[in-house]
C-alpha cells in the first residue's frame, strides 16, 4: 500500500469497520472485534496485518502498547468520503412543507437549525446570507417617544430589518406616512443600493421645491433610510450537546469554545472557512483545530445552498469526530433540500 494511492476495497472495508466500532464504543478496536463482527472474511492475523499497514499510513493510532487501535482524523476523513447516503426525498418534502408554514426567512432559518438538532443530537447551524442586491418590498416608519423613529425595512426575500434612530426634530405621523408612500411608490422592486443613490439624486435635484416633508426625508436618509447591513441571519441550536463529549478540554478551554460559538461573526467565519464547495456540494471537515484549539476533536458537515428566493444559505452540523456520519450527512442533505424547496 502506498501513501499516494487511495485505499483498496479490502483496506477501506476494514477501516470502515474499525471506525464504526470506535464510534459505537469509544474504545480502541482490536483485530478480534473486527473478525467477530462478520464484516470481513479475513482471519484475525490477516486483519492485524491490514491494521498495521493502516497504522503505518497514518489512519490508525495505538494509545497503549497492549491496546487496540483508534482512528485518526485521516481515518475519519477516508470513512466519510467512502459513504453513500439516502436522500429520502419524501422526508425532505415533509420538512419543506413544515418550513412553508413560516412566513419569514429568520423563522425558517431558526427552524432549520432545530431540525438538524432533532435529527442528529449534535449542534445544528443554519445561516442566511444577505446580498447587496436585495430588493425593496416596502418601508414603514413608526414614530416613538423622544424624537425616535422605528424604521422597518422589508425586502422581497422576506427579510425584515428594524432600526431605531433619533432625529434632530420631531416628525408627525402624517409626515412619516407621506415619506413612506413616496418611497414605496417610487422604489418598490428597486435594489437597495440603487434606490439610495437615486433618492440622493432626487433630493439634490428638488432643493428648489424644498418643503418640510423633503427636509424630513433627507434627515432620515442621513440616518440610514434604505441602508442595510449585510450581517447574516444565523442560528445555532444544540450547543449544550457538546458538553457531554469527551473532548479532553480544561474548564478554561471549554469556556473559550462556548464563547467562540456564541459570537455570530466567529460562527460565520467557521462556515465560510470550511464550507468552500460550490452550492449543493456536501463538505465534511474533520478536526477543526486550525479554527480554534478547542475544536481539534470536532467535525463539521454541511453545504451551501440557494433558497427558493435566491438568497444563499449555509446548513451545517457541528459535532464530535465520533459522530454517526451517515445519519448526520443524511440530515444535512434533507434539511438543505427542504430549505431550498420551501417557496414563499
Amino acid at each position: 500500500m502506498t501513501t499516494s494511492a487511495p485505499l483498496n476495497l479490502r483496506y477501506q472495508r476494514i477501516l470502515n469497520s474499525i471506525v464504526r466500532a470506535y464510534i459505537e464504543t469509544g474504545e480502541p478496536v482490536g483485530s478480534r472485534t473486527i473478525s467477530k463482527s462478520g464484516e470481513s472474511s479475513l482471519s484475525p492475523a490477516s486483519i492485524r496485518n491490514v491494521m498495521a499497514d493502516l497504522a503505518d499510513e497514518g489512519y490508525l493510532a495505538q494509545p497503549h502498547t497492549s491496546a487496540g487501535r483508534i482512528p485518526t482524523e485521516k481515518a475519519f476523513r477516508a470513512f466519510a468520503s467512502s459513504l453513500t447516503f439516502n436522500r429520502m426525498a419524501a422526508e425532505s418534502d415533509r420538512m419543506a412543507n413544515e418550513l412553508r408554514q413560516l412566513d419569514t426567512i429568520p423563522e425558517r432559518v431558526s427552524r432549520s437549525s432545530y431540525m438538524l438538532v432533532e435529527l442528529t443530537n449534535n449542534c445544528g447551524i443554519a445561516a442566511a446570507i444577505p446580498e447587496l442586491a436585495q430588493e425593496l418590498d416596502h418601508l414603514q416608519l413608526v414614530p416613538l417617544s423622544d424624537r425616535r423613529i422605528l424604521m422597518v425595512l422589508v425586502t422581497r426575500d422576506h427579510m425584515v430589518r428594524n432600526r431605531v434612530v433619533t432625529v434632530d426634530e420631531p416628525a408627525s405621523p402624517d409626515e412619516l406616512g407621506s415619506i413612506c408612500n413616496y418611497v414605496n411608490q417610487n422604489f418598490r422592486g428597486w435594489q437597495l443600493g440603487q434606490a439610495r443613490r437615486e433618492l440622493l439624486r432626487r433630493l439634490a435635484e428638488d432643493r428648489e421645491l424644498y418643503n418640510n416633508v423633503l427636509r424630513k426625508l433627507e434627515m432620515l436618509y442621513q440616518k440610514g433610510l434604505l441602508a442595510v447591513d449585510v450581517s447574516p441571519e444565523i442560528h445555532m441550536e444544540g450547543a449544550s450537546n457538546l458538553l457531554g463529549l469527551d473532548l479532553h478540554l480544561t474548564r478554561e478551554r471549554l469556556r473559550d469554545l462556548f464563547h467562540a460559538l456564541e459570537e455570530k461573526q466567529r460562527l460565520m467565519e467557521l462556515l465560510d472557512r470550511f464550507l468552500e464547495q460550490p452550492p449543493g456540494e456536501l463538505t465534511v471537515r474533520v478536526g477543526l483545530g486550525e479554527a480554534h484549539p478547542a475544536m481539534q476533536d470536532l467535525a463539521l458537515i454541511g453545504m451551501t445552498i440557494r433558497m427558493a428566493n435566491g438568497l444563499p444559505a449555509k446548513i451545517a452540523v457541528l459535532g464530535p469526530m465520533r459522530m454517526q456520519y451517515e445519519r448526520v450527512i443524511t440530515a444535512v442533505i434533507q434539511t438543505s433540500r427542504a430549505l431550498e424547496a420551501a417557496q414563499f
